[in-house]
């Protein structure tokens, strides 16, 4: 592990520069550029000084950092029931993030399942098909192309109005499919 490059990426995410970091330390400008060029190691006792400058514990600084996963492809998605229709979950383990997109999929005259109450918002897309959406005492209709955002806070369901499946991305948060 290059520790000089990572104290530096750490000094910069603070918004220090060498001279207030070795200020803060009790070290020389000229030493600090020698650790981030890695042409000098700090002893121990060097090291966790700047650490705790920089906020940062020894068992932090040293953990592996796992490279997030950002892009998923079909080898991700998994697919459940909704309703007559099918859930394709985009991200696995989206319950853990504030956002869930899916795609749902109902055939014709195919619906939803009721969608209860609950604190937060949705979003969709109509990839496909003709679609009715009850919310509350409320019906509105959307078609391919069309976009529909409403609140949780009423009971509301989906249903296939057209003559063939229809598709949806549909993105609730907080996460509750």
């Amino acid at each position: 592990m290059d520790i000089g490059p990572k104290i530096r990426e750490y000094r910069l995410q603070r918004g220090l520069t060498q001279e207030e970091l070795a200020s803060r330390c009790e070290l020389t400008k000229g030493y600090i550029s020698q650790l981030e060029n890695d042409v000098s190691s700090p002893s121990i006792a060097t090291l966790i000084d700047i650490l705790n400058v920089l906020g940062i514990s020894l068992q932090q600084f040293f953990a592996e950092q796992k490279e997030e996963q950002v892009v998923f492809d079909k080898n991700d998605f998994f697919e459940s029931t909704n309703g007559d229709g099918t859930i394709t979950w985009l991200i696995p383990n989206s319950q853990k993030n504030e956002m869930e997109p899916i795609i749902l999929t109902l055939p014709v005259n195919g619906s939803s399942d009721v969608r209860y109450p609950f604190e937060g918002e949705e979003f969709g897309y109509v990839l496909e098909g003709k679609i009715m959406i009850t919310v509350g005492d409320y019906t509105y209709k959307a078609k391919k192309g069309d976009a529909f955002y409403l609140l949780g806070d009423k009971e509301h369901r989906i249903v296939n109005v057209g003559a063939k499946d229809c598709k949806i991305i549909w993105v609730a948060t907080p996460s509750n499919f």
